[in-house]
């Protein structure tokens, strides 16, 4: 099971790295904190302080087109905000 999907690269995500040390990733559903601080440490080489999770349910949309109400849902996920050690830092920018 990989813990990691992706890393949360927003505005507020953003904002809370630099001012906090805080950083967010979306990971698997059954991921469990330790699995996640685990996960974390071993992939980016960092110290982590504290893990917080929160579950987000899909939510409804509705499209009008020509043939019809489309009726769906977006996808549920599970995010992740890890606090650092205090000097540690993440650069998802290093790669690119």
């Amino acid at each position: 099971m990989d813990i990691i999907i992706k890393p949360l690269i927003t505005e507020r995500m953003t904002e809370l790295g630099e001012k906090l040390n805080r950083f967010g990733f979306i990971v698997h559903k059954k991921a469990t904190k330790p699995e996640i601080r685990a996960a974390v440490e071993s992939l980016y080489n960092v110290k982590v302080v504290s893990v917080n999770t929160n579950l987000y349910g899909g939510k409804k949309r509705v499209r009008n087109t020509k043939s019809g109400v489309i009726d769906g849902r977006t996808s549920a996920y599970k995010k992740a905000i890890v606090t650092l050690k205090e000097g540690e830092k993440i650069d998802f920018y290093s790669n690119i």
